[in-house]
């Protein structure tokens, strides 16, 4: 069992609905629209949304109702946006296991001197 004071802060979809400003329905609706949006659910079936999946929905209506895309649109957006996370992180990590090949060979020279 997880420890609750460890465990990141889980939110009902009123609270997420209070937060941001969207009827539960709205919600629901984008959760079918959107691959991104995927709340777990929690023993009983209900939603339990996380802080990443509120940044997500604030991303959506940011699209949806200023940015004045269609749903088409901003789903376009937000795959783009998520191929281009991958890439970062993807590159993010092989400049990290360069930087500790470097160190190593840094070490070997060091050694052999």
């Amino acid at each position: 069992m997880a420890d609750r004071e460890t465990a990141p802060r889980t939110y009902a979809i009123g609270e997420v609905s209070d937060i941001v400003d969207q009827e539960p329905h709205v919600l629901r609706y984008w959760e079918q629209e959107f691959e991104v949006l995927r709340p777990e659910k929690d023993g009983s079936g209900r939603r339990v949304y996380t802080q990443d999946d509120i940044a997500t929905i604030r991303q959506i209506h940011h699209l949806l109702k200023e940015e004045k895309y269609t749903i088409a649109g901003a789903r376009q957006v937000l795959a783009r946006s998520d191929a281009e996370a991958k890439e970062r992180e993807a590159l993010r990590r092989d400049l990290t296991e360069l930087r500790q090949f470097l160190h190593q060979l840094i070490d070997q020279l060091d050694a052999t001197e």
